[in-house]
C-alpha cells in the first residue's frame, strides 16, 4: 500500500464532512496533531442542518445504515457510540407504495419480511426473498474485506480468491438480471433494485456487485439518530475535539500551498497560512483539484451520478399511512431511469423518497407539526444542460412534486405547507459538488475500486483525499470507510 512519504506529525483536514471527521478521529487515535478547517459554522458538510421557523431539516443523507462504522471511528479515540448518539432502529426500514395501491413494509428481520412478502406477493415470492438474502449476504462478505474496506492502488490488487468467487456467483452480471432470478413480482423486483440509483446507475446497467447496497438497506438494518443524521456529524466533531483535534469553523481554504512536489500547508481566504506535514482534502474530489490544486493535473473526465431535487417541507398535515422512510413508485420503471440518466429529462412519472423524521423524533418540528424530506432524482448538470435551475423551474417543479404527492395519498399537504425550501442541482453546484450532484462520480465498472480516483495524490506525495469522490464511494457507510482508508495512507497502518 502506498503511503505518505516523510513527516506526518501535523495534519490539516480541509472540510468537516463525515469523511473528514472520521479521518480526523483515526488520525488523532494514532497520535497525530490534527486541525480541521471548515468553511461553515457547523460540522457535517453534506450532512448539515437547516433550521427554519422551528423545523430542523437534514440537508443531506437521511438513511443511516451500518452504525458500527460510526462506532469504529469513535473507538479510534476510545469513545463509545452509545455515549454520543441515541440510535433508533426503524421498523419498517421503508414502506414501499405502489401504483396499484398496495404497500410493502421492508423489515430487516428476515422471518418477518418473508411473512410480509408472502402476504402481499405470495409464498413463492417469499421463498425467493430468503434465497436473495443468502445471496446478498454472501456478496457482502466476499466484497467487504478485499474490495471495500481496503486501499487499492492498482488493478492487480483485485486479484484475490474472493474475486473469483464473486465471478462464480454472477456478481458481474447486471443487477436487474440477477434480482429477477429471485423475484417474479414487479413490486419486489423494484424494492430490491432501486438502490442502484445510489450508485448512479439504472438497475439494468449496474453490476450485481451492488446488490450489497440493497443488503445494507433492507437486511442489515436502518437507523435514525435522535436529532437527525446531523447528530452524527455533531457526535464525531465533539469526540474529535475532546481528544485534541482542533476544529476551526468559518475558515475557508482557498489553496493548497506546495513546494518541491509536496504540500507545505494551506492558505485561507483571509490570507492566513496554516502549515502542515500532510493535507487531507474532504471537498468533492474534482472540485478540490479545480479550486484548491489549480497547478496539479486533475483526474480524467468522470461520468457523474444523477442529481436530485430535495424539498424540505414543514407542514401542519400528518399522515397515518406512511412510515419514517417511504418509497413511492410510479408506474414507469425502466423509462424513468432512461429519462434521468440517458436523456437528461425530468421524470414523467416520478418515483420519490419521502422521509418523515418528525414521526420518530417530534423534536425536529414544532409541536403538532410535521417535517418532510422529499427527494426526486433528476439529471445532473452535465446531462441535463437544458434544465434552467436558476430560473423559475425550481418553483414549478416543486409545485409538480407536491401535486404528485397529493395524488399519491398526501391529501391536503400543499395547503398545509408552512415552510418550503427547494434544493436543486444548481444549489449542489454552488455548494461545491461537481456536475451539481451530491452523489459524486457514478459507480460504473471503470469508476469503481482501483479505477475510481485514488485517495493519494499521484504527484503531491502528502496530499490525501477523503469522501464520496474517492474510494470506496458514495453513501454514509462508504464515506465513513473512506475516512479510515485516508488515515491509513498517513499512518501506514491497516487496512
Amino acid at each position: 500500500m502506498r503511503t505518505v512519504a516523510g513527516r506526518t506529525d501535523r495534519v490539516v483536514v480541509v472540510g468537516a464532512g463525515l469523511g473528514g471527521l472520521a479521518c480526523a478521529l483515526h488520525l488523532a487515535g494514532a497520535g497525530r496533531q490534527v486541525t480541521v478547517l471548515e468553511r461553515e459554522s457547523v460540522p457535517g458538510g453534506r450532512a448539515g442542518r437547516l433550521t427554519v421557523d422551528g423545523y430542523e431539516f437534514d440537508t443531506g443523507p437521511t438513511v443511516l445504515t451500518m452504525p458500527d462504522l460510526i462506532a469504529e471511528a469513535l473507538g479510534a479515540v476510545g469513545e463509545e457510540l452509545d455515549d454520543w448518539l441515541d440510535l433508533v432502529p426503524l421498523d419498517p426500514a421503508y414502506r414501499a407504495h405502489y401504483p396499484d395501491g398496495s404497500t410493502l413494509d421492508v423489515h430487516t428481520d428476515t422471518a418477518r419480511m418473508a411473512g410480509e412478502i408472502a402476504r402481499v406477493c405470495g409464498p413463492r415470492e417469499a421463498d425467493g426473498y430468503l434465497r436473495f438474502v443468502d445471496y446478498a449476504r454472501r456478496l457482502w462478505r466476499l466484497e467487504r474485506a478485499d474490495f471495500i474496506d481496503r486501499n487499492l492502488d492498482r488493478p492487480t490488487d483485485l486479484l484475490t480468491a474472493n474475486l473469483f468467487r464473486l465471478v462464480a456467483a454472477g456478481a458481474f452480471r447486471r443487477l436487474q438480471t440477477k434480482v429477477d432470478q429471485f423475484f417474479a413480482d414487479p413490486r419486489t423486483r423494484r424494492i430490491f433494485s432501486f438502490q442502484a440509483m445510489y450508485a448512479g446507475l439504472a438497475p439494468h446497467d449496474a453490476l450485481a456487485i451492488y446488490t450489497v447496497i440493497s443488503y445494507l438497506d433492507s437486511v442489515a438494518g436502518v437507523y435514525f439518530p435522535r436529532g437527525g443524521i446531523h447528530a452524527v456529524s455533531r457526535a464525531l466533531a465533539g469526540a474529535a475535539e475532546k481528544h485534541g483535534v482542533r476544529i476551526r469553523y468559518g475558515s475557508t481554504v482557498s489553496r493548497v500551498e506546495t513546494s518541491a512536489g509536496r504540500a507545505t500547508g494551506v492558505r485561507t481566504a483571509d490570507g492566513e497560512f496554516v502549515p502542515a506535514d500532510v493535507v487531507v482534502l474532504n471537498p468533492d474530489l474534482p472540485v478540490a483539484y479545480r479550486d484548491l490544486l489549480p497547478d496539479a493535473a486533475p483526474p480524467r473526465r468522470l461520468r457523474y451520478s444523477p442529481s436530485c431535487v430535495v424539498l424540505h417541507v414543514g407542514a401542519g398535515q400528518g399522515y397515518r399511512g406512511i412510515a419514517h422512510h417511504n418509497i413511492h413508485f410510479g408506474r414507469a420503471w425502466r423509462r424513468t431511469f432512461d429519462e434521468v440518466i440517458r436523456r437528461g429529462e425530468l421524470m414523467s412519472d416520478p418515483s420519490l423518497l419521502v422521509t418523515n423524521p418528525s414521526r420518530t423524533d417530534p423534536s425536529v418540528a414544532p409541536a403538532g407539526r410535521h417535517g418532510y424530506y422529499v427527494l426526486a432524482p433528476v439529471p445532473n448538470l452535465d446531462r441535463g444542460a437544458g434544465l434552467d435551475w436558476r430560473g423559475d423551474l425550481p418553483r414549478r417543479y416543486a409545485d409538480d412534486l407536491l401535486a404528485t404527492l397529493e395524488r399519491r395519498g398526501y391529501v391536503g399537504l400543499a395547503d398545509s405547507v408552512e415552510v418550503l425550501r427547494v434544493v436543486t442541482p444548481a444549489d449542489w453546484a454552488d455548494a461545491g459538488m461537481a456536475a451539481g450532484t451530491p452523489f459524486a462520480a457514478a459507480h460504473s465498472l471503470w469508476q469503481t475500486g482501483p479505477f475510481r480516483p485514488g485517495n493519494l495524490h499521484r504527484t503531491l506525495s502528502n496530499v490525501v483525499f477523503v469522501g464520496s469522490g474517492t474510494q470506496p464511494g458514495v453513501g454514509v457507510p462508504m464515506v465513513m470507510i473512506s475516512g479510515k482508508l485516508a488515515a491509513a495512507r498517513v499512518t501506514g497502518g491497516g487496512p
